[in-house]
């Protein structure tokens, strides 16, 4: 949790009335990219005595789950089905010490695929590219939007970066017109080299995250992250005020951002629709 992301949960904390050092205190701790390292910095947190654990990707809000603790969890996660997961019993109940920010992963599949459609209308053949540790909900629900309109899939999983040229050559030899990549941290952290190799092997691309289009993507659209972060922090306080995040449903993303590189469209000899364009928040020239 770094960069806007974090100065954006401070800064919820400060709406609320916190201020750092004197009524509250925020013990951070970072995997830095090493997810194996995160059950033992949950159980260092625990020992600690804290009263909430935030957990800001799947791979932490696991780690946490698996210390079995009463410490309530709140958590944001674009990758997984709490309920299919086993985290919750159900979104408006989860009834355990777990609560947050989940994505609606069918209805993001969904539009991801239909704006590719519209980028590309003689669309058959389709590269999903998914991280095989988180994305498996995701794989799923796209997969099954992409055969719902006729068009041919063709699945990339990888787990580390370092797959990501294989993935792509792999779609090249496929002969796909179009690459869709799925949500996970590694992804997140590494969206220029995606975007980099897009554009090396003359993909169309879209992920979850509007950064990609200003990384050099063709097109991004998913949830805004920073806004999730404010959210969290109100859920935070109002568990430090006595809540149960049993009792606390889990959210969706409210603000979906759409962003559409067209240097990329027209390095790629694309003519983005303007009825594309026009729903787009950010159109980078």
């Amino acid at each position: 949790m770094l960069g806007p992301s974090r100065s954006s949960f401070e800064q919820g904390l400060r709406q609320s009335g916190y201020v750092l050092g004197q009524n509250i205190v925020i013990d951070y701790r970072f995997a830095e990219g090493h997810s194996e390292r995160l059950p033992a910095l949950v159980n260092e947190l625990l020992r600690t005595g804290i009263d909430v654990l935030f957990a800001a990707n799947p791979h932490a809000i696991r780690a946490a789950v698996h210390a079995k603790t009463t410490v309530p969890i709140v958590g944001i996660d674009l990758e997984s089905d709490p309920v299919r997961v086993g985290w919750v019993k159900s979104l408006a109940r989860p009834g355990g010490n777990v609560t947050g920010f989940f994505l609606d992963i069918p209805e993001l599949s969904a539009k991801q695929v239909q704006f590719v459609i519209e980028a590309i209308p003689r669309l058959q053949r389709l590269a999903i590219a998914w991280d095989a540790e988180v994305a498996s909900s995701q794989f799923d629900a796209t997969e099954r939007v992409a055969h719902s309109v006729k068009i041919k899939t063709e699945s990339l999983s990888f787990r580390r970066p370092e797959e990501f040229p294989r993935a792509f050559e792999a779609a090249q030899r496929a002969q796909v017109q179009a690459l869709i990549v799925l949500s996970s941290p590694v992804v997140f952290a590494h969206l220029r080299e995606l975007a980099d190799l897009a554009l090396q092997f003359r993909f169309p691309a879209i992920t979850i995250f509007p950064q990609f289009a200003q990384a050099g993507g063709l097109m991004g659209y998913g949830p805004n992250v920073v806004d999730l972060f404010r959210r969290a922090a109100r859920y935070v306080d109002q568990i430090l005020k006595g809540a149960k995040p049993a009792e606390l449903p889990i959210q969706r993303p409210v603000i979906l951002d759409f962003a559409v590189n067209l240097k990329t469209a027209k390095a790629l000899g694309l003519t983005i629709p303007p009825s594309l364009l026009l729903r787009a928040d950010q159109v980078i020239e």
